[in-house]
């Protein structure tokens, strides 16, 4: 039978940082029985665990985690790294990471790399250095030094949001340069010549340019803008757009939020979509089937890719083999109303 629990308050010197010893102190139990309730509850019984919790919380005990993957080689975290938390495109893939991740006990990190290299080697070697059990990217990550020590150290990485042949570890994706193509294509199937293009000045947007004009067989108007994509930047390269081609028919744009911009810009001109200018967007954003007109874009499952990247991540920290390391997820054109029938 276990004593009655302690009602004391930690010890002075304790007071702004309580210790294990205070929790085993205030719920009578031993200090081996406390750190067994807390760190591998499944050692003692059920009324001996709640009871070191309930310590722990009038304490307000919080558990050194690092000390506890110190022991085990487990931190129990998995870091994130996405261009922007507000591109609205990498969400789901988010939230599908957190859900499956915190069924299986971990915990997601998230970073903020801001297309910038340098701030990626600078999170990957923070992540690294604070011992995350692995890591999923939204991008191909730039291969050098950081990279390099990831591999060395056997941290599992998924790349994701983009394919290669070659990927630092795991890959979920699919191919911008296709995306260019099938977009291009559709348009051309339209019977629209005089097209243009409004993208972001990141890699991959500028891959799904490449893939359009290699389809469409020339240069073609084009404004582009610094990543992240908004509204205001969409609006700005609609009115540069105009401005080399005022008989412009339909525009490419790399993402949604540019392309809600464009088609904002170009109704305050008098223009009606898609009868006088056609807009195409990318990513397939919550708010794009509730435009007016709804916005025809490029639909990536990125839900999909989040719980494929957890799938992986979570089989090498259990020490099993992958058989397919790099998964195509695919992508779809959806026709809506701002291409539709015009």
């Amino acid at each position: 039978m276990l004593p009655a629990m302690s009602t004391a308050k930690p010890s002075a010197t304790s007071a702004t940082s309580p210790t294990l010893h205070d929790v085993a102190r205030a719920a009578g139990v031993s200090l081996i029985t406390a750190s067994r309730a807390l760190g591998n509850p499944g050692r003692v019984s059920d009324a001996t665990r709640m009871r070191v919790e309930e310590a722990a919380r009038l304490t307000g005990y919080i558990p050194n985690l690092i000390a506890g993957g110190l022991k085990s080689r487990r931190s129990l975290t998995i870091a994130a790294l996405v261009p922007g938390i507000s591109v609205a495109q990498f969400l789901p893939t988010v939230q599908a990471l957190t859900t499956d991740l915190d069924r299986a006990g971990y915990q997601l990190i998230l970073g903020q790399t801001g297309y910038d290299r340098g701030r990626e080697a600078a999170l990957l070697q923070t992540m690294a250095g604070r011992r995350v059990d692995g890591i999923v990217a939204a991008g191909l990550l730039s291969q050098g030094d950081t990279t390099e020590r990831l591999r060395r150290a056997g941290i599992p990485v998924v790349e994701t949001w983009e394919l290669s042949d070659r990927p630092l570890d795991m890959a979920v994706g699919f191919s911008h340069l296709k995306v260019g193509s099938a977009v291009a294509g559709y348009f051309l199937a339209k019977g629209w010549q005089r097209v243009g293009l409004a993208s972001g000045d990141d890699r991959r947007a500028a891959v799904r340019r490449e893939g359009f004009l290699s389809v469409i067989g020339r240069d073609v108007p084009t404004a582009i803008v610094p990543a992240p994509s908004s509204v205001a930047l969409g609006r700005q390269a609609c009115a540069r757009l105009l401005e080399q081609d005022p008989q412009l028919r339909a525009v490419f744009c790399s993402a949604d939020a540019l392309a809600e911009g464009v088609m904002i810009e170009a109704r305050a001109r008098g223009l009606r979509v898609p009868e006088d200018l056609a807009i195409c967007g990318f990513g397939d954003a919550d708010f794009a089937a509730h435009l007016l007109p709804s916005l025809t874009t490029v639909r990536v499952d990125g839900a999909a890719i989040g719980h494929h990247a957890a799938r992986l991540i979570l089989a090498r920290c259990r020490g099993e083999g992958v058989e397919t390391p790099v998964i195509d997820v695919g992508f779809a054109v959806v026709e809506r109303a701002s291409t539709a029938g015009s």
